[in-house]
């Protein structure tokens, strides 16, 4: 299928990025644990959402850029920015796929679920391969890194439900505004 790559796409894509930046910025809750510094944070749920409404690619590219380019402003994110573009692309791009499977377009309340379910599950298994890699890397073994990761599985938890149930519930709001709009409909006419 070819991609539409118009101005008005690569715009909302850029306004994207902004949200997720300033919502990691400013309406995210720091956190020192034993595994090191984590966040709670509302970028997931916007992330899930723009991949839901906006489809796997933009939603991706928008979640991936915003949350590497947060991380490039802070000196403990930094060095593995390029990771965080990764794993936020991909739980993005993984609920917005699902999303729009069979032609859904981000309307079937079902697909959207496990979409959201999907995507932050797998971005959550990429978090803790890192964190067990980096811990290991600084001289742990694996048992003991697989002990002090699952210290951050509650502030986790919280996180992916916090993601699910907000995602779920910006999906219908950002649709009906956005879906009436010609602006929305000449950007992203081919998902």
């Amino acid at each position: 299928m070819k991609k539409n790559w118009n101005i008005q796409r690569i715009v909302i894509i850029g306004m994207l990025c902004a949200f997720i930046f300033i919502s990691t910025r400013f309406l995210s809750i720091p956190l020192v644990t034993p595994a090191g510094k984590t966040m709670l944070k509302t970028a997931n749920a916007l992330a899930l959402s723009f991949g839901t409404v906006f489809g796997g690619i933009s939603g991706g590219l928008a979640s991936g850029i915003g949350s590497a380019i947060f991380d490039i402003t802070d000196p403990v994110f930094a060095p593995m920015a390029w990771l965080t573009f990764i794993k936020f692309f991909l739980m993005s791009f993984i609920c917005g796929k699902i999303s729009h499977m069979n032609g859904s377009n981000g309307k079937n309340k079902k697909l959207n679920l496990i979409g959201a379910i999907c995507g932050t599950t797998f971005m959550y298994f990429m978090f803790y391969c890192e964190k067990i890699s980096l811990l290991m890397l600084g001289g742990s073994k694996f048992m003991p890194a697989l002990t002090t990761v699952l210290t951050i599985v509650p502030s986790s938890l919280f996180n992916i439900t916090f993601a699910i149930i907000v995602s779920q519930i910006l999906n219908p709001v950002l649709s009906n505004i956005l879906r009436s709009t010609s602006f929305y409909q000449n950007a992203l006419k081919s998902k």
